[in-house]
C-alpha cells in the first residue's frame, strides 16, 4: 500500500536550518514516502497516512517501525499525560485520527492500537557505531539550541579514532553551523577534503612535510564535517557515501609513499629496511587491515569489527588508520626525523594488523561454536553508566523538554 504523509502542528522553528516539513520530508523519501499532502482531503482512498506532529523531534527509527505496521499511533510522555505524536493509519482512519491528534486524544478512535516508545526494542545503530534508544522531543523555540546540540551528538560515531572522538567534536560542531547555516553541502566539503588530499600529497612528495601536515590535519577534520552535516541535515546519500568512503579508503596508502618520496634521508632503527621495504609493509598491512574488517562484517558479525567486544572499541581508538598514524608523522616531524615517522607507521601497520587477524581468527572460532556473533553496544543498557566502556562509547539518555 502506497503511503502518503500529513504534517499538522508546525512549529516553524527551524533546526540545523530545517524546519519540521523539510526534515521529515528528507527523513521520508528514504523510506520510499514521497507524497506530502498539503491538505487532509487529498489523500487518495487507497492509501495509507503517516500523521506526523510537526512540533515534535523524531528518531528515525521511529518512522521506520511504524511504517511497517497499520492502525497505530504512538504515544510519549508529555506534561504527565501521554500523548500521540504519530500515527501511521489507513484512509478510512485518516481524518478521526488527525482530528483525535489535534486535541491530543485518539484512544476514542476505533480499531487503533496505542504503542510508546517501551514498545521500540531497536537500539544498537551499526552505521554509526553505538547504541541509544529511539527518542521523542517536543520542539519550541527555548529548547531548539539543545535539540540542535542532540542531533549533532547523536550524529557522531560512538567508536572511532582517538583525534576524532576527543579532538574534534567541538570544532567539528562550529563548522557544522556555519555549512548549515550558509547552506553549504556535505559534497562540496568533501570535494574540499579531495583537494587537500592531493595538496598534501604532493607537499608530501616535495619534502614540505609541515605544510603538508597542515593541509592533511584539515582534511581529517573536513572528513568528520562533511558526515556530521549531512546526518544533522539530512542530505546523506549514496554517492556522497561512496565519494566520501572512496577518499578514506585510498589516500591513506597514497601519503605515506609520496612521504617516503619527500624524504633527502632514511636512516631507521631497523637497519634493513629500506624505503621500498617500509612502504611494501604499510601497503600489504593496510590491505590486509580492510580486508579483516570487511570479512568479519560481510561474513561473520554483521556489524564492523571494532564493535565487537569492548576490547575491539579500545582498539579502534588507535588502530593503524590515518589518524593515529598521523600522529607519527607529526611528531616524527617535530623532533626532526620525519623518516622514523614512516618507520613508526610501518611497525604499528604490521602490529595492528596481526592483532586484526587474531581478533579474526577468534571471532571464527567463536561463530563456529555459539553460531552468531552479537555486539557488546546491543547487550548493554546506556542507562547503567557504570562500566568505563559504556560511558566512552556511548551516550548516555537525554530528556529534552
Amino acid at each position: 500500500m502506497t503511503v502518503s504523509a500529513y504534517i499538522i502542528n508546525d512549529p516553524n522553528v527551524r533546526l540545523w536550518n530545517l524546519t519540521s516539513r523539510i526534515r521529515y520530508e528528507r527523513m521520508l523519501s528514504r523510506l520510499g514516502v514521497g507524497n506530502f499532502l498539503n491538505n487532509l482531503s487529498d489523500l487518495p482512498s487507497d492509501h495509507s497516512l503517516l500523521v506526523i506532529r510537526g512540533d515534535f523531534l523524531f528518531d528515525a527509527r521511529i518512522f521506520s517501525f511504524l511504517l511497517k505496521q497499520t492502525n497505530v499511533v504512538l504515544e510519549v510522555e508529555v506534561q504527565a499525560g501521554l500523548r500521540p505524536v504519530m500515527a501511521h493509519v489507513d484512509s478510512t482512519l485518516a481524518s478521526a485520527t488527525c482530528e483525535g491528534m489535534q486535541r491530543e486524544h485518539t484512544r476514542d478512535v476505533a480499531n487503533l492500537q496505542s504503542v510508546t516508545l517501551q514498545d521500540l526494542s531497536i537500539s544498537f545503530s551499526n552505521e554509526l557505531r553505538k547504541t541509544d534508544h529511539p527518542y521523542v522531543f517536543p520542539i519550541r523555540e527555548n529548547n531548539r539550541v539543545a535539540l540542535e546540540e542532540h542531533l549533532f551528538t547523536g550524529s557522531y560515531k560512538g567508536v572511532t579514532d582517538l583525534v576524532t572522538k576527543f579532538l574534534w567534536p567541538v570544532p567539528a560542531k562550529w563548522a557544522t553551523r556555519l555549512c548549515a547555516g550558509w547552506g553549504i553541502s556535505p559534497n562540496q566539503v568533501t570535494s574540499l577534503s579531495l583537494l587537500l588530499v592531493i595538496a598534501a600529497g604532493v607537499l608530501f612528495a616535495f619534502g614540505q612535510f609541515f605544510w603538508g601536515l597542515v593541509l592533511g590535519w584539515i582534511m581529517t577534520f573536513l572528513d568528520t564535517v562533511d558526515g556530521k552535516l549531512a546526518r544533522v541535515t539530512v542530505t546523506s546519500s549514496k554517492w556522497g557515501n561512496i565519494f566520501d568512503h572512496g577518499i578514506d579508503l585510498i589516500h591513506p596508502p597514497l601519503w605515506y609513499l609520496a612521504w617516503g618520496l619527500g624524504l633527502t634521508a632514511f636512516s631507521p632503527f631497523l637497519s634493513w629496511l629500506t624505503l621500498e621495504i617500509t612502504f611494501g609493509i604499510i601497503l600489504l598491512g593496510y590491505v590486509l587491515g580492510r580486508m579483516v574488517e570487511g570479512i568479519f562484517q560481510w561474513w561473520l558479525g554483521g556489524f564492523v569489527i571494532f564493535c565487537w567486544k569492548p576490547l575491539d572499541s579500545y582498539f579502534r581508538l588507535v588502530t593503524a588508520r590515518r589518524n593515529p598514524n598521523l600522529i607519527f608523522l607529526t611528531a616524527s616531524l617535530l623532533v626532526g626525523r620525519p623518516d622514523l615517522g614512516l618507520e613508526a607507521v610501518a611497525i604499528w601497520t604490521v602490529g595492528s594488523t596481526l592483532i586484526l587477524l587474531g581478533r579474526l581468527l577468534m571471532a571464527g572460532w567463536g561463530k563456529a561454536r555459539v553460531g552468531s556473533l552479537t555486539s557488546w553496544l546491543a547487550e548493554i543498557d546506556p542507562v547503567n553508566r557504570n562500566s568505563l566502556a559504556v560511558r566512552m562509547f556511548t551516550n548516555p539518555p537525554v530528556t529534552i523538554k
